[in-house]
């Protein structure tokens, strides 16, 4: 069984039931896995402090056996929740991740606390855990690729480019992600083994 805790954060201007994060939930939870996917007051009310208090509120405190999984905005978010982390996740994976301004009116203005303050790359890879991953499509009308290979190189991890994957949302069909399914249930099996089995 794949147990542990998976915590999936959503973007600006959207919520936890919106594009593949029900069916993943569900898909997750049938492997015997803990599925936690807050709400981020968005757009109203959204930075970086309202995201932490509501994250605080909805997450269990310890991290041991939680992999983050970010779309968008929520890439960030996961970055700055591992950055304030006092110890390591089990995994992080992303999707349509980037780090500051878009130059989209309707994001940058909500988004710019949270990127305030450099990211703290170094502290980052020390504690994103063992298992992780960054997926972008190569159209992605929002962030362009080459903003999410920036946050995959900080990371120290590969890029999958998915063919006319867009934003990786509902809006290019992805209600469902098998590809970030299977990396999860891979890690999660793997973070369970005990050490002389991995």
């Amino acid at each position: 069984m794949a147990k542990g805790r998976v915590v999936v954060l959503h973007g600006a201007h959207g919520g936890p039931d919106t594009n593949w994060f029900p069916w993943l939930h569900a898909e997750l939870e049938r492997n015997g896995t803990d599925v936690v996917r807050p709400r981020f007051p968005t757009p109203e009310g959204q930075s970086i402090d309202a995201w932490m208090a509501a994250y605080a509120e909805a997450v269990p405190h310890s991290v041991k056996g939680t992999i983050l999984v970010g779309h968008s905005l929520g890439a960030a978010m996961a970055l700055r929740v591992i950055e304030r982390a006092t110890e390591p996740f089990a995994g992080l994976f992303l999707a349509a991740p980037f780090a500051g301004a878009l130059g989209l009116p309707d994001y940058d203005p909500i988004n710019a606390s949270f990127f305030a303050e450099p990211f703290e790359w170094k502290t980052i890879r020390q504690l994103r855990g063992t298992s992780c991953c960054c997926w972008a499509g190569d159209d992605d009308p929002y962030v362009p690729l080459a903003r999410s290979q920036e946050v995959a190189d900080h990371l120290g991890v590969p890029l999958k480019v998915v063919a006319g994957g867009g934003h990786l949302n509902d809006e290019t069909g992805f209600a469902s992600f098998p590809s970030l399914r299977d990396a999860l249930l891979s890690a999660l099996r793997n973070e369970h083994k005990a050490p002389e089995e991995r």
